[in-house]
Order: structure tokens, then sequence, then C-alpha cells
């Protein structure tokens, strides 16, 4: 998907490098008679690797850069010296970037930390010279061993977004106002559906000097699993969050009926996505007066017993400490600190 240079699906073709071949050398130096074999062994071909780099959040790289490929080793000398090896071709990617077989569609790696390198294209193995042959039938063996070829893959690179917190909500729930105010992030912020195209990330500063990094989903409606809106193709990116906050704002006609339908468009996306921990936040609680916010808040603490929520107000800054303090407490387990 490309919206801007934030693109999150591409797929490569690599190819390692060939290694070298065996030299079949003899050995000839003036008053050395029958010197013997001496072919050096070939050098190994370059491997394809893979390498997280936390500085890098979007794979708009590859735009135009498919063919990956690393270079052949070279081949055996004279005196047995050996080729040198191909050079390796390290390929950096974000932090969260799923590697998969496109054939076959079967997960090869998954890169999730900073300098973590992946082979995913290992490069052939060097043939060896004709001195290894030699022995006390065959004094001079007139062959060596060709190099072997390196690996040719399509892989397809998926990525992920790395955060603590992933934002849940219908378009135009709030979600993107929300980053802005409590982080620096500066997502598109407008009065219709689908303003949020790619998910944006911003970190919350906290207490103490602490932090954690907030993701905005691009919203999910009703029957995304059909197709409608903008479907599942974003919910990859909440899949590794630790902790989901659910936005809902407060003038929906049943606060609990929009978190089930959210709900249910998780369920049957991934499952696994229920177990992580959540939070709800009910939004533009500004335009609630008294009376209507404490009925309200009744409905909510009866039909919300087991999941913290915050009634909160990005515009008017209304209950964002708390709401920090909530989805720190969720994160770490630690008690909520009083204001």
């Amino acid at each position: 998907m490309r919206e801007g240079n934030f693109i999150d699906y591409v797929k490569l073709h690599v190819t390692s490098g060939k290694g070298g071949k065996g030299s079949m050398h003899l050995h000839r130096e003036k008053y050395i008679d029958k010197g013997g074999p001496d072919g050096g062994d070939g050098g190994r071909g370059g491997h394809v690797i893979l390498r997280g780099n936390k500085n890098l959040w979007t794979l708009h790289e590859f735009t135009f850069k498919r063919h990956i490929k690393a270079t052949h080793g070279e081949h055996g000398s004279k005196q047995r010296s050996t080729g040198a090896d191909g050079e390796d071709n390290f390929v950096d990617v974000p932090l969260g970037t799923v590697v998969r077989d496109t054939e076959t569609e079967e997960i090869i790696a998954e890169v999730v930390s900073d300098e973590q390198e992946i082979i995913i294209a290992e490069g052939g193995m060097g043939g060896r010279g004709n001195w290894h042959f030699k022995s006390s039938t065959n004094q001079t063996p007139r062959y060596a061993q060709p190099g072997i070829d390196g690996q040719e893959r399509d892989i397809t690179l998926e990525l992920k977004v790395l955060a603590d917190v992933g934002l849940v909500g219908f378009p135009n729930s709030g979600k993107s106002t929300l980053l802005s105010v409590i982080t620096s992030a500066k997502p598109k912020i407008a009065n219709y559906e689908f303003t949020t195209l790619k998910p944006n990330l911003g970190i919350v500063e906290y207490r103490d000097y602490k932090s954690f990094v907030v993701a905005d989903i691009p919203g999910i409606i009703e029957g995304a699993a059909e197709g409608k809106g903008l479907g599942y193709r974003f919910l990859r990116h909440i899949e590794r969050n630790s902790t989901l906050l659910f936005l809902v704002p407060c003038d929906v006609e049943s606060i609990e009926e929009q978190y089930e339908v959210l709900l249910d468009e998780l369920r049957r996306y991934n499952p696994e996505l229920l177990d992580k921990d959540r939070v709800l936040a009910i939004s533009k609680s500004d335009m609630l007066d008294e009376e209507l916010r404490a009925e309200l808040e009744k409905e909510v603490a009866k039909a919300f017993k087991k999941v913290p929520y915050v009634f909160i107000s990005s515009v008017a800054q209304q209950g964002l400490q708390k709401l920090k303090d909530t989805l720190w407490e969720v994160l770490n387990k630690e008690p909520l600190q009083k204001n």
C-alpha cells in the first residue's frame, strides 16, 4: 500500500553470489622438478542479508529497486591461493518487517531488533582446488571443482509497525487529533472519513522522562471483512502492539455497540488480537453537560467492568493525563499515579 512515501508491502527477487571455481594449477618453477598440484580454492559467493534498522519506518526505498544481488566469489589461483569471497549485500529494512516466500507464502523470518541480521539467500560455496585431490595413485590431478551456484528466490516484505499502543476506531472518531495532541506527530486531520490513509507513529512523553509509542491506524468500518472502506489492509500493523486503545465518540447512539462492532472486526481478522490488553477512550466528551456525562458514566461503568475507560477531549485537553496514566499502568502493570 502506498500513501505518500509510506509503503508497507513489496515483492523482491533476490540472488546470492555463485562460488568461485577451484584452480587446476600445477606448480612450475626452475630447479623444482614435478612441483605437483597447487591450485587454490574458489571464494564463497556473497550472501543477501536483511538487517534491521531502527531509523527506517517504511519500505519506500524498494519502490524502484526490486532486484537484489550479491557478487560472485573469485576463482582460486596458484600456490594454493584461495579466491576472495563475494561481497555480501546488506539490505536494511524497518523493524517489524516480516519476510515471506512469495511462492509458498511461508514466513521465512521476522526482523524485530536493530542490527539484527538474517541471511535470506546464501552464497554458493567455492570449488576446491586440485591440490585437495592429490593421492598416492594420482600425483598430478588435472581437475578441480566448479563453484556452487547461489540461491535465487522471490520474497515478499510485509511491514508491521512496531508500537506499544495501537489506536482502533471508526473513521472520524478522533484518532488523528488525539495523536497530534499527546505526541509531536502531525497527522493529516480533516472532517471527512478516511483522512488517515497510512499508519502514523508518535512518541508520548510520560512522567520522569519515560515514554511510549502510539500508532494511529486507518479507521475500519463495519463490513471491512467484505472489503468495505479500507478493509483489513492496515490491521497487520496492530498485531505487534501490546495494548489496543479503542476510541469511541461520546455522541454515538451506543458506545457499547460501537465497541463490539470494532471488536468483532478484529476477531474476524485475527482472533489472537482479542488476547491483547485493551483500554477504552470516550472522545469528544467536552460536548457533554454535567447531567449527560453523569448518566453516560453510569452506562459505561456498567458495560465495561473489565476494560479500563477514560473520558477525554483532545480539543479541550481534558482527561489526557489520566489516559496516559491508564495506558502506562496497562503497559507496565504499575499502579496509577495521582495528578
